[in-house]
């Protein structure tokens, strides 16, 4: 791979996003009005029910690490949208750059834009509600790492499948992260969950971050086993989706599917 070419990539993305604000602000928008509403959902809820139970930290902390993960998602199936939108898909794919290297350009420019909306709501988030991440201490990192490898590889796993189905397909996409949300126990504990839920759960890695977290701020111990194991379930999809989507690509190739890539399905 050569690092030009994959800063090229970033390059373009990066001033598609910064030079329209019709692309920049939605970026911000969505994570902030999340914020807003659990925000104020967990000071009512502390309000009413009185426990000692933190619903802040529990719930706005738990929605701000979705919202990252559906960030670093969006970061590469956005801009290999960019791409289609614009038919500059061709152009791309026609050019002596390879694969590994397009897929890391958009992997860039997912992680730039991903911090910077984290670090946006960080602060929002503190100064609004007084959240403070410090309470998740060294486990914050673990945390990010397997929900930013997890958006990777479902962002990967997005593209292979427009690639595959063509642009129509883009409508399959975005519900990725809702249609996720119920199995991985975002706002409550995988137990109260049916059985085949539990072991769909078991299987996604974002299960054990929302677990350790609620672990973490109920006083528990730092839960290393878990978080383990959620690490390499996330590494082992990323590999996965790479080769589903080189296997996809490869065929679009040798079938000629790819000269034929129009706005409607290519299937």
């Amino acid at each position: 791979m050569k690092t030009k070419r994959i800063y090229a990539i970033f390059l373009r993305q990066w001033f598609l996003v910064i030079g329209n604000k019709t692309r920049l602000i939605p970026i911000f928008l969505w994570s902030l009005l999340d914020i807003l509403l659990w925000g104020f959902i967990s000071q009512y809820l502390k309000g009413v029910v009185g426990t000692a139970l933190n619903f802040t930290t529990i719930f706005l902390g738990a929605v701000l690490l979705w919202d990252f993960l559906t960030q670093v998602m969006q970061g590469i199936t956005a801009s290999f949208f960019e791409d289609v939108w614009s038919r500059n898909f061709l152009n791309i794919f026609s050019s002596p750059l390879k694969i590994s290297e397009y897929i890391s350009g958009l992997v860039m420019i997912s992680i730039v834009r991903s911090i910077l909306v984290l670090v946006i709501m960080l602060v929002f988030a503190n100064i609004v509600f007084g959240l403070s991440v410090l309470v998740y201490g060294i486990s914050l990192a673990a945390f990010l790492f397997i929900l930013f490898i997890s958006g990777i590889t479902l962002g990967i796993f997005g593209v292979s499948i427009v690639l595959r189905l063509g642009p129509s397909a883009e409508w399959l996409i975005w519900p990725i992260p809702a249609i996720l949300s119920p199995f991985v126990g975002i706002f409550y504990p995988l137990s109260t969950m049916p059985h085949w839920m539990q072991l769909i759960s078991y299987i996604l890695p974002p299960s054990y971050v929302f677990e350790g977290i609620r672990t973490i701020v109920g006083g528990g111990a730092f839960p290393a086993e878990s978080l383990l194991i959620g690490m390499i379930l996330s590494v082992v999809y990323i590999v996965i989706a790479y080769v589903v989507f080189l296997a996809v690509y490869r065929k679009a190739v040798r079938t000629g599917l790819i000269a034929r890539y129009s706005a409607e399905s290519a299937s």
